[in-house]
């Protein structure tokens, strides 16, 4: 039997009346899981009218009490933390374990969520003139809409909605086609946890319902996550419309090998922020840059990427999963060819089977040598298992080519020089930097940044004319290894 995947709306599970339906499928099958509706424009604006009618109520409800929402909702996804990762596996194909960390980072998001209160405190100054004293206060903006990607069906959303709605603001969702069920679940026990209803909708589609939630005069702000184009198409169509927008878009991201890192800690950081989750993510490394003597490591991390097998959710022996679509697939598959003749094709997953799993999305792990900066598949973001691998002579050259690149999001460096890291930190122009780390994602209580193409918001606002004075935050994570334990801190540094 067809299961026709229902909307979220004035906190209800309601069946859309639209005729127009999208396939979800099981990217390692193709089975189909369930039909998501394109939800109708009378569907759009009753979810956009609830919303703004709990608005009204919501913005009056004392901080702390939004805070024990808060609380109760992260309690009841830490119970069903397991339920929602096979969910997430089956419609996106992540593994099992790696569908965990999707939930389990999103369940921190809430957990700082239900400490919001102390960041809503506004400031006050007496005597700014004589017998005037002044106050701000920080007061919610409205009705909130998030559009989020298929790489991070549960984590994204979550950075989205519990903290827009721990800030007095309700909240519309508009989750990827490709993987909506994770997002209805979390709806589900979002109304659970005690949310009034209106907080939070969930309106299914495509480009046609997402324009309607753009342009419409009672949605106050909008956050996405995706690519490039989608991204600069959000936030020119969101500010044309006077609407706060942060769109984060791609990436490119480079890891800087030194030669004196500790190797073995290198190449297997490598592999994994490479191949991991089929390499659909917007902070996976995609190009690695060896400096000096580090580029007789490239055939030792030939053979650890030659061992990463792809396969189904629910198989201990999987390394990563399916790409999310045939379509994708042919994509990547399409820049592969054109890398092997702009490149040294090292190891080739073009040809990848899995026993059982005919009709899956493989693509196995790819790995590219002597590319260079004009070549195709160093200017794109592939968004599959496939690792570049460039050389230079210095660790300046390294944060040049960096520096140079569109692309702003992440970026490592594995060294085991003080002076090394420091430099990198200080003279990188990405938003994200990890010292020994592959993946420098920050704790919610930091802030998630882009920098360049990777990231459109306030600064890009009014066009190039425009003066502004602003405070850019970059994110270093670093690790620093020696033979028996390792230790982790989060700096936060502002660069005015």
């Amino acid at each position: 039997m067809t299961i026709h995947l229902p909307l979220f709306i004035n906190g209800e599970l309601v069946k859309s009346s639209s005729s127009k339906n999208i396939e979800v499928l099981n990217p390692a099958t193709q089975e189909i899981l369930c039909h998501v509706p394109c939800a109708t424009e009378n569907e759009i604006e009753v979810s956009v009218q609830s919303a703004l009618h709990a608005f009204e109520q919501w913005k009056e409800t004392p901080p702390p009490e939004r805070s024990r929402l808060m609380m109760r909702y992260q309690a009841l996804l830490k119970e069903h933390q397991e339920e929602l990762a096979e969910i997430l596996s089956q419609e996106n194909g992540k593994t099992l374990e790696d569908a965990r960390g999707d939930v389990w980072r999103g369940i921190e998001v809430v957990e700082q969520a239900a400490n919001i209160t102390p960041l809503l405190m506004g400031e006050t100054v007496e005597n700014v003139a004589r017998g005037i004293d002044a106050y701000s206060y920080t007061q919610a903006l409205g009705v909130c809409t998030g559009i989020t990607p298929f790489n991070f069906p549960a984590m994204i959303p979550l950075w989205m909605f519990p903290m827009a709605i721990a800030c007095g603001n309700t909240f519309i969702l508009k989750p990827s086609e490709q993987d909506p069920m994770t997002a209805n679940r979390l709806a589900e026990l979002f109304s659970e946890a005690g949310a009034p209803p209106g907080l939070l909708q969930i309106i299914h589609g495509e480009k046609e319902q997402v324009d309607a939630l753009l342009v419409h005069p009672d949605i106050k702000a909008v956050s996405f996550v995706g690519s490039v184009p989608v991204g600069q198409y959000i936030y020119k169509t969101g500010t044309d419309n006077l609407k706060r927008v942060q769109a984060f878009a791609g990436a490119k991201n480079h890891m800087v090998v030194m030669p004196d890192a500790n190797k073995s800690k290198t190449i297997d950081g490598l592999v994994g922020s490479a191949v991991g989750a089929a390499g659909q993510r917007c902070m996976a490394i995609s190009v690695a840059i060896f400096v000096g003597d580090s580029s007789e490591w490239i055939n030792e991390l030939k053979e650890k990427m030659a061992v990463v097998k792809p396969g189904p959710w629910d198989s201990e022996s999987s390394g990563y999963g399916p790409i999310i679509s045939h379509a994708a697939k042919e994509r990547i598959l399409d820049l592969i060819k054109i890398g092997r003749e702009e490149a040294t094709c090292l190891l080739d997953g073009s040809d990848c089977e899995v026993e059982g799993y005919p009709d899956g999305n493989w693509i196995g792990p790819t790995l590219f040598a002597d590319v260079k900066t004009e070549s195709t598949i160093y200017k794109t973001e592939i968004f599959g298992p496939v690792l570049i691998c460039m050389s230079v002579d210095s660790i300046e050259e390294a944060i040049q080519l960096i520096n140079d690149n569109p692309f702003g999001n992440g970026t490592s460096i594995f060294t085991s020089s003080g002076h090394s890291a420091r430099k990198f930190r200080h003279e990188i122009q990405v938003g994200q930097v990890g010292i020994n780390v592959p993946i420098p994602v920050p704790l919610p209580f930091f802030s998630f940044t882009g920098w360049k193409q990777s990231f459109y918001g306030d600064l890009h606002a009014y066009g190039k004319q425009a003066v502004r004075f602003y405070t850019e935050t970059k994110t270093v994570t670093e690790r620093w290894f020696d033979d028996e334990e390792s230790s982790e801190t989060n700096l936060t540094i502002d660069l005015k």
